[in-house]
């Protein structure tokens, strides 16, 4: 059975990603932000899977670092197009959705054969490594791609500060994970000590993202000179 602090970190990500969904659909803004709602109840629905599965067959077992690893990897492709969305939000105006769209199917078709090549390089290459080196690069890919966007917020002068908020809680989120990826691939004895950080560290989206619902009107908008200075949380 799962102890004390894994149940209440467990239970508290569940908990606030249904607040986000919850929020969202009580400012009606969950048909615009759709792709954000999604990755949200797919997170609610693969955490109850997992904690079945946890206290099932426990931690260290095959079960569950199997479906750990598949399920962080669909995670990680659905944070990828909420990312997307959120590219397209931005760039609206100009009319390009169906590119944005062709170039993320692209760089995410691009972005498997690549770590698909990199395990094929080992001998005793797995499934299941095809799918950790699929994840860590796409945080990567994530990473990169919101500051871009950050940069085009800023140079496009976007003043929205709902869009503003999610834009910037994605980015911190992918940099806590690649982080954390980084960190496993140099020190693989320290993964041990990341046990409740990296739940943690999943906790973080679905409140930043649930306080942005909940706080910022979709209609408040920022002082351009303010941007550069924003910080992670926009004021009252």
């Amino acid at each position: 059975m799962p102890g004390p602090v894994d149940s209440i970190i467990w239970f508290l990500g569940i908990a606030l990603s249904l607040v986000v969904v919850v929020c969202s659909l009580w400012r009606k803004t969950f048909r615009r932000y759709f792709f954000l709602n999604l990755y949200m109840l797919l997170s609610v629905l693969v955490s109850l899977v997992r904690l079945r599965i946890f206290a099932h067959y426990g931690q260290s077992s095959t079960q569950y670092w199997y479906f750990y690893f598949y399920s962080d990897a669909l995670m990680t492709i659905a944070q990828y197009f909420a990312l997307i969305s959120l590219y397209i939000h931005v760039f609206q105006e100009m009319r390009v959705e169906k590119y944005l769209r062709l170039g993320a199917v692209l760089l995410l078709g691009g972005t498997a054969l690549f770590s698909y090549a990199v395990v094929s390089q080992s001998a005793n290459r797995m499934l299941t490594d095809v799918v950790f080196e699929l994840s860590q690069n796409l945080y990567f890919v994530g990473l990169v791609l919101t500051y871009v966007l950050w940069g085009a917020i800023f140079k496009m002068r976007e003043t929205r500060a709902l869009l503003v908020q999610l834009v910037l809680s994605l980015g911190v989120y992918f940099g806590a994970n690649a982080a954390s990826y980084a960190i496993s691939n140099l020190r693989p004895d320290m993964f041990s000590h990341l046990r409740y950080l990296i739940p943690l560290i999943g906790c973080f989206l679905p409140f930043a993202w649930a306080y942005a619902f909940w706080r910022v009107p979709e209609e408040a908008r920022l002082e351009p000179a303010r941007l550069a200075v924003i910080p992670p949380a926009v004021q009252r």
